[in-house]
């Protein structure tokens, strides 16, 4: 019976696994043929650019599936299921830490090969469309640089010490070390660690560039909305008009033979290109206009800005809880050379209030933890949709609807997978106690007095202070496999913590320009002054 209720638990988490990977699939083949250009699109852009788009999505969804599984063994009071024996968790544990490494070490081969060689491929075609060996041996040649960087990062991760300094009181610490010993122990964890710790670090710094603008740019462009199309099309003309006036009076200047003045023909030639551009923006108007799928936007506005009332409450919800976790550590943390890891929590945040209590009713805390995973992921797209792809101050790149080029999704893709990378240390600053051992109860005994002074077993919530106090270690509470990448290196730790308050800073940045901010085109990002004429017909695919 134990062994048929394990199969039957294994094979409905197959299932759901599979259908949560199909959606998935869908969803980035969806995504990608939305914003790639039809003219430039290719195939091996394309699979890279769903792939490495899937494997971001699948790796998020990571760290709820952990969260479960350490609690699904446990019994409410405190107790191993009947089926979990040591042999079942350990398995379990072991299965989770494969899968781990599995999406990481795939990471790290898009990262490091896979992307860059497709990108540089592509660039060589574009450059050059002759010897198909020559292209590919000069896109190995770049990509070795990036293959050379990861055997230093995996290098340095094998043989890093992990000695945190001394210090007169450190004795929790040494506690904490051990509990790292215990449980860090398996091979290649360290360097395989140090690797994706240096990535979530640039990926740390991708999320307080995209991902804090996106937080707050997104819910409140859906409750603003967007101009109308009707309005746009009536300014549009007046803007045609008046530039074609300006036109007339120019050239007729030179109607009886004189040449025009090289300030003349500067303006001129400035004014055609206007002109040009708002041509082509009146005919996307126009198609906007007439389009059914407009005409659905405005049927369901009223729902967006529900939407976006939801999205602002969400955001502020992991802000504020940010901002507190983040000033626990700093008033309460072991400091600066430890990584600022904190044994309890002193200042409780919204959502460390809220999952406990949430917790009582089955699921409804993953379900949580889930939407705060993808919302932060939604977020990201939509920061790098609306702000473009940027080397400091050189935009390299812009992302928009059917005119996305090939080297814009694969710099989209490989950001959301180091922005991915960062979401589980964003998840744990802000519920660091239910990230570790999520629901976990462990027994304890209590002397009762009333009870002829006998000891009874009473459960209590994991804790990363409890038990290091009682020395359970892994007898009684198991940690998430997710904690182990989070903190086996104390500097990256520190990084992190510093990140937290960049991130808030850009955050609240954002809000207040985009509350500054007026209603946005209907076709803003769309047309272009350096667009060509060619690529009317692609935007148009989307409104007829």
């Amino acid at each position: 019976a134990k062994m048929a209720a394990a199969a039957s638990d294994l094979l409905t988490g197959w299932c759901l696994f599979g259908l949560a990977l199909l959606a998935i699939l869908i969803f980035c083949w969806v995504y990608v043929r939305k914003y790639q250009s039809r003219r430039e699109s290719e195939v091996i852009s394309t699979i890279t650019a769903i792939f490495a788009l899937a494997v971001a999505l699948i790796t998020s969804a990571l760290l709820p599936v952990d969260i479960f599984l350490v609690s699904y063994m446990k019994n409410q009071n405190g107790t191993f299921k009947v089926w979990a024996d040591a042999n079942v968790s350990r398995q379990i544990e072991d299965t989770v830490l494969y899968g781990y490494y599995t999406l990481y070490s795939i990471i790290l081969f898009c990262v490091f090969l896979w992307i860059p060689f497709v990108y540089f491929y592509y660039e060589e075609k574009e450059e050059d469309d002759g010897n198909t060996c020559s292209q590919i041996k000069t896109a190995l040649r770049y990509t070795l640089g990036f293959i050379t960087i990861c055997a230093v990062l995996l290098l340095i991760g094998a043989f890093v010490p992990l000695d945190i300094p001394n210090k007169k009181n450190s004795t929790e610490w040494e506690k904490v070390k051990l509990l790292f010993e215990e449980f860090g122990s398996s091979h290649g964890l360290t360097a395989l660690s140090f690797s994706i710790s240096s990535l979530t670090v640039i990926g740390m710094l991708a999320a307080i560039t995209y991902t804090a603008y996106g937080m707050s740019a997104l819910p409140l462009n859906l409750i603003k909305g967007t101009t109308s199309a009707a309005y746009e099309r009536l300014e549009n003309t007046e803007d045609i008009e008046e530039v074609e006036q300006h036109l007339l009076r120019i050239k007729s200047k030179c109607r009886d033979g004189r040449p025009l003045s090289s300030r003349d023909r500067r303006t001129l030639q400035q004014l055609e290109e206007r002109l040009r551009t708002l041509r082509r923006r009146e005919r996307h108007l126009e198609s906007i206009e007439k389009s059914w799928w407009t005409k659905f936007c405005e049927a369901i506005r009223p729902l967006k800005i529900v939407w976006g009332v939801f999205f602002i409450i969400v955001a502020l919800l992991f802000t504020v809880s940010l901002f507190l976790s983040n000033l626990d550590k700093a008033l309460h943390s072991a400091g600066f050379d430890s990584g600022f890891i904190i044994l309890g929590t002193n200042l409780t945040n919204p959502l460390n209030m809220l999952l406990p209590v949430l917790q009582r009713v089955f699921p409804l805390d993953y379900i949580l933890i889930t939407t705060i995973v993808m919302y932060f992921i939604f977020t990201s797209m939509a920061g790098i949709r609306n702000m473009g792809i940027w080397f400091f101050w050189i935009r390299l790149y812009k992302i928009r609807r059917g005119k996305t080029r090939p080297q814009a999704l694969l710099f989209l893709c490989m950001i959301l997978l180091l922005i991915v990378l960062h979401t589980s240390y964003m998840i744990y600053s802000l519920a660091p106690q239910y990230v570790m051992y999520g629901s976990q109860k462990y027994l304890v005994q209590v002397r009762c007095i009333f009870l002829l002074r006998l000891n009874i077993l009473y459960p209590k919530i994991c804790c990363l202070q409890m038990v290091l106090k009682s020395g359970l270690f892994s007898d009684q509470c198991i940690v998430t496999r997710t904690y182990l990448f989070l903190h086996k290196f104390w500097f990256f730790s520190a990084a992190y913590y510093f990140g937290n308050w960049a991130f808030i800073a850009v955050f609240l940045i954002g809000l207040i320009v985009s509350c500054c901010k007026g209603k946005k085109s209907v076709i803003e990002g769309e047309v272009d002054d350096d667009d060509s004429d060619m690529s009317d017909d692609e935007l148009s695919i989307y409104y007829h």
